[in-house]
């Protein structure tokens, strides 16, 4: 009978979910460039600066605490490991 650490499994769907967050985010930080490049050598109208403006607003929105709990992940496995801690 094999017992799973609940906090490990848990970690470890926090992390999976922050992989997804954090391809997001930046799929959306590059489809926002592209188009801002669009953009420019097309010429801009509204639509294109909301959907670009948007595109960066949730992108920061989704990206951010993907990479703040990414970087707990890391250093809860660290600490586990015996690696220490930041401080």
């Amino acid at each position: 009978m094999t017992d799973i650490d609940p906090v490990l499994e848990r970690r470890a769907r926090i992390d999976r979910l922050t992989a997804l967050g954090k391809r997001i985010g930046y799929s959306l930080f590059g489809f926002a460039c592209v188009l801002f490049v669009i953009g420019f050598v097309v010429g801009f109208d509204d639509t294109t600066v909301n959907i670009i403006v948007a595109a960066i607003v949730i992108g920061s929105i989704i990206l951010a605490p993907a990479i703040v709990f990414a970087y707990g992940v890391k250093a809860a496995n660290r600490e586990d490991a015996g690696g220490g801690s930041f401080h």
